[in-house]
């Protein structure tokens, strides 16, 4: 551990009394999908052109619709379809911009499957009655809802709650409707930039457990903080009850 981040068994002598926990990529896995689509899409659209190209092109087409589609599988499937058009400059057959559609529907009833030791660590930390717990994710809220439905872990939270991006003001926020200080609550989640720093920056604490990989948009430059910890796999948060799982 560097001496800089704060070693997650010293956590539990924090008063923390909010946990709240990212969604996508750090109780399930979201973006391995996401790049599965992207995989087919690019497929798709080469006979226009090569996978890079494609790639960088939906990138920017992503970014320049953000402040207006924000995130979520339904904004990307509108960047998709957007983005199919400019790359074959209008020749895409319309059964081919059906096929993208369906595509990015497929993102829709993804399984939200509990990671490895999702479950049994919220249970755990459920059963310690030491914490409010809550889903804190950004997206679209019908999608976001129906992930957490499906992942059969709604009942381990007090809330779930969704909002377009993960600003200082909307953990402000958070803290807020759980009559909370910044200072006594945890944030736990695979992104530095939305799940992380902010939190940090408020005088908040932060788990980071990175995920196999992580969307571009997501990317940031990682720094120690003495208010972070770092772990490798979910079951070390059971650290915050003194009771370690494998």
């Amino acid at each position: 551990m560097n001496e800089n981040n704060l070693d997650i068994k010293q956590l539990a002598d924090k008063d923390i009394r909010l946990l709240a926990f990212d969604a996508d990529d750090t109780l399930w896995d979201c973006q391995g999908h996401f790049d599965n689509v992207e995989k087919a899409y690019a497929q798709l659209l080469a006979p226009y052109a090569d996978e890079p190209t494609v790639a960088e092109m939906l990138f920017q087409t992503e970014t320049a619709n953000m402040p207006l589609l924000g995130y979520g599988s339904k904004a990307f499937t509108l960047s998709l379809v957007e983005n199919a058009v400019k790359v074959s400059r209008g020749q895409i057959a319309a059964a081919d911009v059906l096929r993208i559609v369906e595509l990015g529907k497929s993102l829709l009833t993804l399984p939200a499957t509990p990671l490895p030791e999702v479950r049994p660590t919220l249970e755990a930390l459920r059963q310690s009655g030491r914490y409010a717990m809550v889903v804190f994710t950004k997206g679209d809220l019908l999608d976001q809802q129906n992930k957490v439905r499906r992942s059969n872990l709604a009942p381990l939270f007090d809330d779930v709650v969704v909002v377009s991006d993960k600003t200082q003001a909307e953990y402000a926020k958070l803290c807020r409707l759980f009559d909370t200080q910044i200072d006594h609550m945890l944030m736990v989640g695979n992104s530095f930039r939305s799940d992380i720093e902010p939190v940090l920056q408020l005088g908040g604490w932060a788990v980071h457990i990175p995920f196999t990989s992580i969307w571009r948009h997501e990317q940031t430059e990682e720094y120690d903080h003495p208010r972070l910890a770092r772990i490798t796999h979910f079951g070390q948060l059971t650290n915050l009850v003194g009771a370690e799982r494998g």
